[in-house]
């Protein structure tokens, strides 16, 4: 293709600090406020205009449980628990102590809040409406500082140590980091909140199945939720934009448009055909497509399915789950979900379907272990990844990609940075015992 040269300019630096996070998610926050608490001075950098990613921006607001499957024992703690505590407060969350599958339901908005005020608490510094563009680093991988765009033109953030917790893996991309993009990729919604949506007698798969072909839908099955707060609001994620690979500029744009276009004919088939006593209106769209997969990232380990579905133990363990392996069909909507106690449940337009993944065995596992070695690289001396890019396979990816086991990654990576920075080594030789004690010492609940 055609080029313009870009006449080689001095670029000022704008920040200078012990950490720098790319991307204001909640895994990107916890990692700066974890960071700040043990002494670090952090910046973080969002390019939309408030911190929380897809539990904000996204609209997906449902944190999946912090038990083991029994339901007995608590596994996850930290920020995510304390942040809930906070939307208590507010009467901003709804929590489900024993169901397996969600803990809470909390309203988007007010998390965007809190978010806010964690960030200015711990003194981290925030670049809103900022984009990173790409890395400065040395021959020896070390990243000496990043490239930024905002209003006010390109600067450069210098720091000792980074995390990408951009969700795509930008800054490992650009570091030339080795990843793959899948070609059963788990497809992207776009979410909404709808009033008067809900009523006695929907059922609105069926709705979809009868009368999808009038108004331009593919095969498709989501599922929807409530929002505290809003009582006749729910969140409706109904819809998946398939064949999207939102890593791309042109796929991530297609995306967008086509998910906002299903929404709208949702609407207009559940005006023709299910009118309610109250009219349907729209009250909010997701300002960013719900991402669920992208670049998987090469590692100093790759967790597997296997590791997971057995609850296999790590000297480095960082974070733990008990939400079932989640694979979202790349075409036909619905998805395979497969649990730690052998059973599976597979659901598409056609209906649902139970069986086992595997026999009876003496004892299920109730959680599993996500180790640190999935978010670090040898070849990476000063750079850490948090988030859904960190080197699994398909079907780990499945179960570890969701908000409540990234926020804990979030967390470690954190804590990571200040222990590399405090002892001057990688990252990648961070000593798994005093990364878990200081984890634990934080908050965190590591068995």
């Amino acid at each position: 293709m055609p080029t313009i040269h870009e006449p080689a300019r001095d670029v000022p630096v704008i920040h200078d600090c012990d950490l720098c996070v790319l991307g204001g998610s909640c895994t990107g926050v916890f990692a700066a406020v974890r960071a700040a608490r043990l002494g670090a001075t952090v910046a973080i950098v969002e390019r939309l205009n408030a911190f929380g990613g897809t539990a904000t921006h996204g609209l997906v607001n449902i944190w999946h449980s912090i038990h083991d499957t029994a339901g007995d024992r608590p596994i996850i703690g930290g920020l995510s628990v304390e942040v809930v505590k906070r939307l208590e407060r507010r009467g901003a969350v709804a929590l489900h102590a024993r169901n397996p599958n969600r803990w809470c339901e909390f309203n988007s908005e007010e998390l965007k809040l809190e978010l806010d005020e964690l960030v200015v608490e711990h003194d981290i510094r925030p670049f809103l409406h900022t984009s990173y563009c790409a890395p400065v680093a040395g021959a020896d991988g070390r990243v000496e500082a990043v490239l930024v765009e905002n209003k006010d033109g390109r600067g450069a953030i210098r720091a000792r140590q980074f995390i990408d917790a951009t969700g795509d893996g930008d800054l490992m991309a650009h570091l030339g980091q080795p990843y793959t993009i899948g070609t059963q990729l788990q497809p992207p919604t776009v979410c909404a909140r709808l009033r008067n949506f809900w009523r006695e007698g929907l059922d609105f798969q069926a709705l979809h199945r009868q009368h999808r072909q009038e108004f331009g839908l593919e095969p498709d099955a989501g599922w929807s939720g409530p929002v505290p707060g809003l009582p006749d609001t729910q969140l409706f994620a109904e819809t998946h934009v398939f064949g999207a690979n939102c890593a791309t500029a042109d796929g991530l744009t297609r995306a967008e448009i086509e998910g906002r276009r299903q929404l709208r004919a949702c609407m207009d088939m559940l005006r023709k055909h299910a009118p309610g006593q109250k009219p349907l209106a729209l009250e909010a769209i997701a300002s960013a497509i719900g991402i669920r997969e992208t670049r998987r990232f090469a590692a100093e380990y790759t967790v597997t399915e296997e590791d997971l579905l057995w609850g296999r133990p790590f000297a480095d363990t960082v974070a733990q789950g008990s939400y079932r392996i989640d694979l979202h069909n790349p075409t036909g909507g619905g998805f395979v979900f497969k649990y730690l106690d052998g059973t599976m449940v597979s659901h598409d337009a056609a209906g649902t379907a139970t069986g086992r993944w595997r026999g009876a065995v003496a004892q299920d596992p109730t959680w599993y272990n996500i180790p640190y070695r999935v978010m670090v690289s040898r070849r990476l001396p000063n750079a850490i990844m948090a988030g859904r890019m960190v080197a699994a396979d398909r079907g780990a990816y499945g179960a570890l990609r969701v908000m409540i086991n990234l926020n804990q990654l979030g967390e470690a990576a954190g804590v990571a940075a200040v222990l590399a920075n405090r002892h001057g080594i990688p990252v990648a030789t961070v000593a798994p015992a005093e990364l878990r004690q200081t984890l634990g010492a934080g908050g965190s609940i590591l068995l």
